[in-house]
């Protein structure tokens, strides 16, 4: 059966798995409305529907800066303990709604700590919220796997201090490292000396790199810090220069080479201007050219996505069948940041029998 002849709810129905997804760029409108009305934050709106409707208009400028800007109202709501378990666990239980079976979350606690919460507090009430949305979901016949990454904010003089946090935490549901925010003139190799502490502690890390910023951010992240991800990586194509014959540069050579997985987030990088059409994004390019490509959602309330709505637009406008369906999934969890057998029950327990009865 081709992904084509699949209605959105036999979409929604296949286990998915997501590697690139923002904590705060994930909440319920309704949540967001509620707690705003909590802490005395004013909204542009406070009609969950509008409200919606508003993130996604305002996030899809073209313009990474711009799409970061709307950020303000949902870290605005995550300063407290109430915010952060509430949010917390509605991530999970939306994930598990949404047929996701593993995800990686990420966010930087500094953004956390206008309340008056330390960044450690922050991540163990996170962590409480999150394992309640995983024992909720589990009751409820849907479990899904999270676990977090923790974000150092590439612009600011906290990453080291995100970085010990990731190693603090690493038996506690912390399971890697990732630096976010503007990409463009805040080079990774900047923060060099984290990146070395993790490897010397043998924590996993993932750098947001060629989205803003083309192949020196790619290759910094790599060659220069380490990473075992790339975040995005969209502009890996500037060292592809003809993808229909598939002639790669020498980077582009050793990402597919090492199969370093690209977090790949369509909907998100037409927002931000480093695509121009789902029909012509690099994700599918990339997928035959054999890369280990994964599909993610980045921020689901900021680019009004889910899972399954960007696997819908790969099928309706990029031809994806339900085996590269699998295929992208299957990647995913072959490059998470957890143990080998648990990746490995994934994908032989649940992934493959979910899309074998698919087929």
């Amino acid at each position: 059966m081709t992904a084509s002849r699949i209605d959105t709810e036999t979409l929604r129905r296949l286990p998915k798995a997501v590697l690139h997804d923002h904590l705060d760029g994930g909440l319920r409108p309704a949540t967001v409305v509620e707690l705003a009305d909590a802490v005395g934050h004013t909204l542009p709106t406070t009609d969950p529907d509008e409200l919606a409707a508003w993130y996604f208009e305002a996030a899809n400028s073209g313009d990474l800066v711009r799409y970061i800007a709307t950020f303000e109202h949902t870290l605005a709501v995550m300063q407290t303990r109430e915010g952060l378990l509430r949010t917390a666990e509605e991530y999970v239980l939306d994930l598990a709604a949404d047929g996701v079976v593993y995800a990686e979350v990420r966010y930087a606690p500094e953004l956390n700590t206008n309340g008056g919460l330390a960044m450690s507090e922050v991540v163990e009430t996170v962590q409480e919220g999150l394992a309640a949305g995983m024992a909720k979901a589990a009751a409820a016949g849907t479990p899904v796997r999270v676990g977090t990454l923790l974000c150092g904010m590439r612009m600011f003089d906290r990453v080291r201090e995100a970085a010990d946090l990731a190693v603090a935490y690493r038996d506690a549901g912390v399971v890697g490292f990732d630096i976010a925010g503007a990409e463009d003139g805040f080079p990774p190799a900047d923060h060099l000396a984290a990146f070395e502490h993790l490897r010397r502690e043998n924590v996993p890390f993932t750098i947001h790199a060629g989205e803003a910023h083309g192949l020196p951010s790619i290759h910094q992240a790599l060659q220069v810090c380490g990473a075992q991800r790339i975040g995005h990586g969209v502009r890996l194509t500037e060292d592809i220069p003809d993808l229909a014959a598939g002639k790669l540069g020498r980077l582009a050579s050793w990402v597919r080479d090492r199969r370093i997985a690209l977090e790949m987030c369509p909907t998100s990088n037409l927002q931000t201007g480093c695509a121009t059409s789902i029909a012509e994004h690099p994700i599918t390019a990339l997928k035959d050219l054999g890369f280990r490509v994964t599909l993610n959602t980045d921020n689901r309330l900021v680019s009004g996505t889910t899972m399954t709505r960007e696997m819908s637009l790969l099928v309706e406008e990029a031809g994806w069948t339900v085996e590269d369906l699998r295929t992208v999934t299957v990647n995913a969890l072959k490059s998470a940041f957890i143990p080998f057998d648990e990746r490995k029950a994934l994908i032989e327990d649940v992934v493959l029998p979910g899309y074998a009865s698919a087929l």
